[in-house]
């Protein structure tokens, strides 16, 4: 009962916390076109986001092996101190800056809620609890969408981000429930700052059947990041400005997309988690990376009427988005799991940073070679994880 209470209050603050996400790929053009922004900068601004994250995930992870309550504290106040920056801000640097503070928010709030589902509720039900997290961030994110295209386009672009951000203020009021909810070895006691391993040897808490399986842990990182690059790549950056430019979408016809994806994401999240727990991770993750790679080549290549049906399909993927942090937790044991996490975050977030600014800096001559790349990684990597399956059940 008291992990059971400890997911659901962590499942509210994701989903307050992730708010502002879902809302800001919709105001993505406005804020280009107000700020005079070229595509190269309009990307940067879009690509900081996840660069902040890429760069704060290790010292993050090695700060909160010890101090993951502290870390549930800073990071809503680093995403408001981040969105008040972007919207009051009229020019290039201040918009990196803010968006630096949303993500290093945004990382001390995700690798604090990961740890504390990968420490406490590892076993046949992980699967379940990792897509309960993110079906409560994708709520958030589908409602920040929503609340753009509900608010009327008289609302400017930087009001109405702040509206999207004021959830958060939400997080701030669980703190002392959740606080309470974590064990108190979380809670007292002198620590170091930052740490690899909590307490005793790691290895020998290590589980055995998760020992000589590298394999599988290379492949679980390869996913991860290919789902991100890609998600970045999509969300951030196709959607909204093919959207706008070739398909003459205005602000809520670029959200509709966009929720579109976010509702099938959120119907799908529990029950792949279900099949994850009873099939197993490794062919549920290679069959959904096989969708991702149809969804990314519908997305970037096809008319209006198959993009709507690749968002639909990027939805479905999407929900197989914790699905490698269970092949992590597999070959991890307790005492690293906010270490490991934090380096298979490194390669997430640079994907969500490389995506957007590397399709900034293509697009005006070479706008499909990163999509049709992502395509090729996706499916290679799905392919190699039931090859893999196939031949261990051989």
């Amino acid at each position: 009962m008291p992990a059971r209470r400890l997911i659901v209050l962590l499942c509210a603050a994701t989903g307050a916390n992730t708010v502002s996400i879902g809302a800001f790929p919709a105001l993505l053009p406005e804020l280009g076109a107000s700020a005079g922004l070229a595509d190269w900068q309009l990307g940067a601004v879009a690509g900081a986001f996840g660069f902040a994250r890429m760069l704060a995930d290790v010292p993050v992870g090695l700060f909160i092996t010890y101090h993951l309550a502290r870390a549930l504290w800073l990071a809503p106040l680093a995403v408001l101190s981040g969105a008040l920056l972007v919207g009051s801000a009229d020019g290039f640097g201040v918009l990196l800056l803010g968006r630096v503070l949303m993500g290093a928010g945004h990382t001390l709030a995700t690798l604090a809620a990961l740890t504390a589902v990968l420490r406490y509720r590892a076993g046949p039900g992980l699967a379940s609890a990792l897509a309960a997290v993110e079906l409560s961030a994708m709520i958030g994110v589908l409602s920040g969408a929503g609340l753009v295209a509900l608010l009327p386009g008289a609302v400017p672009w930087n009001a109405a981000l702040l509206i999207t951000c004021a959830p958060v203020l939400l997080t701030l009021a669980l703190l002392p429930a959740l606080l309470r909810a974590l064990p108190r070895a979380e809670t007292a006691g002198a620590r170091p700052l930052f740490a690899r391993s909590a307490g005793a040897s790691a290895e020998a808490s290590a589980p055995a059947s998760a020992r000589g399986l590298p394999s599988l842990a290379l492949l679980g990182g390869a996913a991860g990041a290919a789902i991100a690059l890609s998600y970045a790549t999509v969300e951030q950056f196709v959607i909204p400005v093919r959207g706008s430019r070739e398909f003459g979408l205005d602000r809520a016809g670029i959200a509709r997309l966009l929720m579109l994806g976010q509702v099938v994401d959120v119907l799908a999240l529990l029950p792949l988690g279900a099949l994850a727990d009873r099939r197993g991770l490794p062919p549920v993750l290679g069959g959904v990376l096989l969708v991702f790679a149809a969804a990314v080549a519908l997305v970037a290549f096809g008319s209006l009427p198959l993009m709507a049906v690749g968002c639909a399909l990027f939805g479905f993927s999407m929900a197989g988005w914790t699905l490698p942090l269970g092949i992590l937790r597999m070959v991890t044991p307790p005492a690293q799991v906010a270490w490991r996490t934090a380096l298979y975050r490194v390669a997430v977030d640079g994907g969500m940073c490389l995506g957007p600014l590397v399709s900034g800096i293509l697009t005006a001559r070479h706008t499909g070679v990163l999509p049709g790349v992502l395509v090729l990684a996706l499916a290679a990597t799905g392919f190699a994880l039931l090859v893999r399956r196939r031949a261990t059940a051989g």
